[in-house]
């Protein structure tokens, strides 16, 4: 009976684990991830959606998409500025942060190879804007 009790909890524990986290409370309400996408690509600029990414993160694989919505928002700010040679260490920064956990295992890992990758176009563009148009 003990037993059957406990593989009853079991399966109700690995069930709800096993399920993809569909909501999150971000800005004091519940949101979905297209939710939480949309709200970063409505922010006025890459530090706003920055800051919506780091108020809406799951810690898990589901922070991929919210940080890849961050860094199409900075990189707006200084891609088309880049020369090619630019383009390419942009490129090699990017790739660092996909090495620095490929060989861990756990979705906590995929989020912090979001946030790495969103911290570098991060830095692009407060550079960029720093530096002005004609700088870039």
């Amino acid at each position: 009976m003990l037993l059957r009790s406990c593989l009853a909890a079991l399966a109700v524990i690995l069930s709800v684990a096993a399920a993809p986290a569909r909501a999150a409370v971000c800005h004091d309400k519940s949101m979905t991830q297209d939710e939480i996408i949309d709200a970063i690509k409505a922010e006025p600029g890459c530090e706003a959606a920055m800051k919506v990414f780091r108020d809406c993160e799951y810690g898990a694989s589901g922070d991929v998409l919210l940080g890849d919505a961050v860094e199409k928002k900075c990189e707006a700010d200084f891609l088309p500025g880049l020369k090619s040679a630019q383009k390419k260490t942009y490129g090699r920064e990017l790739d660092r942060c996909d090495a620095k956990y490929r060989n861990e295992s756990g979705t906590m890992y995929r989020s912090f190879t979001a946030f790495c990758r969103a911290e570098v176009s991060l830095r692009y563009s407060r550079k960029a804007l720093k530096a002005g148009p004609k700088a870039r």
